[in-house]
């Protein structure tokens, strides 16, 4: 039995580029599971070896659950469950590295660009594990879904295949990654790594899946053990019900709000209790998705009926009748425990949104808008956008149009700009078939391609210029400073898809939809009802267009050629090893103030036709990190000409001029978006030391991937004892061992010294990376002994 229905009709936009490395190497791209007559394990249609192996997981859970002696949590069970070495693994919540064997990769299109560029430089011939390619970032918003699309098959088309030997798109259509995975590749159980940070979305299908950069996924490709510090377990239990205006996406809004940014870095987020029953299989999605914001390594749901319901729905019966029979190890056992809990009573969960500039800046609804008067924050709502991975299902669609048919019923429409954006193709179709497209067209909305679109910038925006302060409201998961449209004015506020629609009617953020009336074209004021909405749909899911691309059978005679004139695609050159001396007299490029998100490290929008060309996209290396010297943006001292500039040129001249040099940072640097842009970016200009309070967790990984030091403050005050004047160096470095402690002298412009301790969280394999000077680098130097 093929999925043909859900899986055979996935829609992938891949640039040639893609395909040659998929022919070459990819060749288990995008498989569809079936079962095989043992009804024990599901097997692939096109790769024999792929399966959803339970016997394997419960295996490895009974091996580790006899040596630990104790009840398991659930995503205890499932990373356990994918130990390279169950018997012999030391296991230790936040202290020891585990090695893993993820069941697959997923990549979209932005960052597997780099991925695929380090995979060829790899020397491999095939992937070790399925592995996937999805198209959502690379379609700018501005006139609509199809008209979109045809202009970024022109620009796309206009960049690449003018030129000889360069890309092109080929098999051209859209969806949200994430929506991909939950409607094909999610399964009660499964590892699955992504290259994107909200690749956790699959959680909600109870799976563990988590953001990784593209080297990581590499080493998954390879099929080498994926390393990760063992997770610790935040608890959420959940009692009540939902109902009302009270949605799924309020949970994680309350979570963030409980949390902060950095209050999950290191743990995976597991989310139990009676209440989970009330929440469907899409609403899970949206909670574990959203729970990146957080700093969370994952989030997970227990499989229940709401996930069968699903899986049933999505063609995938036999896969939920499987995970029927092996259920005991797809949630925690009675008596695990967790290194922290938080319960919430969704009854007594009200409305929330969260905003402006940081996503766990929390407010109910009813209070947003006297806090946005009290703060001075614009009232005016200019635009509302629903959609995006986080809240883009059938279900999301459906209660949004519920609330914009009773605007219509009175004869409303929404007095701000309205976009939606479904989230894959059969989300689309099925939306368009029953209805819901049109009843939100009708109340004044545009929608928009199935794509990523405003929500990592890739809005060409025409209804304000730059600087012009304004207030959005989203369903989206980030609201970081200039994110949306790359205005710094812009207060973006996020919530759930019916909220940013009853406040696009209404178009002001004073208005409360549980106690505020609305006045209809008749003058008689009415009160929106809370909308209802089925959570799936009751026909079958329209798949809409069949884009599929299918790999060959055979590409062992393609390669890859990519043009040394091409501006979008660059093949990689080794970093430099380590010279076995330590780090003297570095300069500091910048010394950042306050928040600093891989937006300011590496902005998307715009720069994102770059990803695929390190040098090109290094010209936007922290150009929206704020300098504490000016409190400016972009405008660093050249400590070799005393002149300020832009800082890609500043870092530029110092790697000209043979100058090694550090940034110095301050809380959850690196937080937001998986883009390991923001490592190879310092890299490649000549960075060395990355110095802060504290790391995001895929950063932190990324760094050390790309052979740079992300060192921390083993005293947070010492953050003040460095300027960006002055001269650093990190000294001890032939000692360099997991757990001990580097020494920073730092060197005063008047000749004065201070010395200060940093603390890092290397392993020994981890500074093997940095010896060699990436762990690309340490991966050949391992074949070329192997072979």
């Amino acid at each position: 039995m093929c999925y043909r229905n859900s899986l055979c009709k996935v829609p992938v936009l891949i640039l040639s580029f893609f395909q040659h490395a998929l022919n070459s190497g990819i060749r288990r791209y995008h498989v569809a599971p079936v079962l095989c007559q043992r009804a024990k394990v599901a097997m692939s249609h096109f790769e024999p070896n792929e399966h959803i192996n339970y016997e394997k997981l419960e295996k490895n859970i009974n091996i580790v659950r006899k040596r630990l002696d104790r009840p398991l949590t659930l995503s205890e069970k499932i990373v356990y469950g994918h130990l390279d070495d169950p018997a012999k693994q030391e296991i230790e919540r936040g202290k020891t590295y585990l090695r893993l064997r993820p069941d697959r990769v997923a990549m979209q299109d932005a960052t597997a660009q780099m991925a695929m560029l380090q995979f060829i430089s790899s020397g491999l011939p095939k992937v070790a594990v399925p592995s996937t390619i999805h198209c959502d970032h690379l379609i700018e918003a501005q006139l609509g879904g199809e008209k979109d699309l045809r202009r970024a098959k022109y620009e796309t088309e206009v960049n690449f295949q003018s030129k000889p030997n360069s890309v092109t798109f080929f098999k051209r259509t859209i969806h949200f990654y994430f929506q991909i995975i939950l409607e094909n590749y999610s399964y009660p159980g499964v590892m699955l790594i992504g290259t994107d940070s909200h690749t956790p979305n699959g959680g909600g299908l109870g799976g563990i899946c988590i953001g990784v950069g593209g080297a990581d996924a590499v080493d998954v490709m390879a099929g080498i053990p994926w390393e990760l510090k063992c997770p610790k377990v935040i608890g959420v239990k959940l009692t009540g019900k939902l109902s009302g205006w009270s949605s799924p996406k309020d949970v994680i809004l309350k979570v963030a709000g409980i949390l902060t940014v950095k209050g999950g870095t290191g743990a995976i987020i597991e989310y139990h209790g009676p209440g989970v029953d009330s929440i469907s299989c899409t609403g899970m999605a949206t909670i574990c998705n959203m729970g990146a914001e957080i700093g969370a390594t994952t989030s997970v749901f227990p499989y229940n009926a709401r996930m069968k319901k699903y899986l049933g729905k999505t063609g995938r019966a036999d896969i939920a009748a499987l995970a029927d029979e092996f259920q005991q190890h797809l949630v925690p056992d009675s008596g695990c425990q967790y290194d922290q809990v938080i319960e919430i009573n969704l009854s007594e969960l009200k409305p929330h949104i969260n905003g402006p500039f940081t996503p766990d800046l929390a407010h109910p609804v009813s209070d947003i808008g006297a806090v946005a008067e009290k703060e001075g924050w614009p009232v005016d709502i200019r635009v509302g956008l629903i959609g995006s991975c986080t809240n883009s299902s059938y279900e999301d669609m459906g209660r949004s149009a519920a609330v914009a048919k009773q605007a219509l019923a009175h004869g409303l429409k929404c007095k701000s700009m309205f976009t939606i954006t479904p989230g894959s193709e059969q989300i689309r179709a099925t939306i368009e078939r029953d209805g819901y497209a049109q009843i939100l067209r009708d109340v004044g909305g545009l929608v928009l391609a199935n794509a990523c679109g405003p929500c990592i910038g890739q809005w060409d925006r025409k209804d304000i210029k730059k600087g012009e302060k304004n207030t959005i409201v989203t369903s989206y998961n980030r609201n970081f400073t200039g994110r949306n449209d790359a205005n710094p004015e812009t207060h973006a506020f996020v919530t759930s898809p019916e909220i940013v629609t009853a406040l696009s009617i209404a178009g002001t953020l004073k208005f409360n939809p549980e106690t505020d009336y609305l006045t209809g074209s008749d003058g008689k004021k009415f009160k929106l009802e809370a909308p209802d909405a089925d959570e799936l749909p009751k026909l079958e899911f329209d798949p809409g267009q069949d884009t599929y691309q299918y790999p060959p059978k055979d590409g062992s005679g393609q390669h890859v050629d990519v043009s040394p004139t091409s501006q979008r695609l660059q093949l990689l050159e080794p970093f430099d090893k380590w010279d076995g001396k330590d780090l003297e007299d570095m300069l500091i490029l910048i010394k950042v103030k306050g928040k600093c998100t891989t937006d300011h490290i590496s902005a998307a929008g715009p720069w994102l036709k770059f990803r695929g060309h390190l040098d090109n996209i290094s010209n936007n290396l922290l150009i929206g990190a704020i300098n504490t010297e000016n409190g400016k943006a972009n405008s660093v001292r050249n400590a070799l000409t005393q002149e300020f500039g832009p800082v890609p040129d500043t870092a530029r001249y110092y790697k000209k001029m043979g100058v090694k040099w550090a940034v110095i940072g301050d809380e959850n640097y690196g937080e937001g978006s998986s883009r390991e842009h923001a490592a190879l970016e310092p890299r490649h200009l000549g960075g060395r030391v990355i110095i802060t309070k504290s790391f995001a967790r895929i950063h932190e990984t990324n760094l050390k991937k790309q052979g740079l030091l992300p060192l921390t403050f083993a005293d947070p005050a010492d953050y003040n004892k460095i300027h960006p004047v002055d001269k650093l160096s990190i000294v001890g470095l032939a000692d360099f061992a997991p757990g001990k402690p580097l020494k920073c002298i730092i060197k005063h412009p008047n000749g004065s010294q201070e010395t200060i301790m940093l603390n890092h969280t290397f392993n020994e394999s981890q500074i093997e990376w940095f010896q060699a000077g990436s762990a690309l680098n340490r991966m050949k130097e391992l074949q070329q002994k192997s072979s």
